[in-house]
């Protein structure tokens, strides 16, 4: 019983994970720039909802694409939630997605 109320306290002191996390969009190739960067999004957020949320604030048509890459490197995949990004490459609390329209690196 010890070693549960021990668990309990440890628990207890660790700090919940915040439900929404500091993404900033940064433009890549031949995408228009943003004049506001950064945003504070739910850590739910999938890249697909990120990819949408972008094709409404730059007004792309239907026929049009936008993709996204993490570190410069990467393109995670269409299901992958924001805080699973930010837990394993969040730089100095933040998640850096660059975004263009036409597939740059990966």
């Amino acid at each position: 019983m010890a070693d549960d109320s021990n668990e309990a306290e440890i628990n207890d002191n660790q700090e919940p994970k915040s439900d929404k996390i500091d993404l900033i969009l940064k433009a890549a190739g031949d995408a228009p720039i943003l004049k506001r960067k950064k945003w504070l999004v739910e850590r739910i957020w999938t890249v697909s909802h990120v990819i949408q949320f972008l094709k409404g604030l730059l007004k792309c048509g239907s026929d049009e694409n936008i993709f996204l890459f993490c570190n410069l490197s990467f393109a995670p995949s269409l299901d992958t939630d924001l805080g699973s990004l930010y837990d394993c490459y969040n730089v100095k609390g933040k998640l850096i997605v660059h975004y263009c329209k036409t597939p740059a690196w990966g």
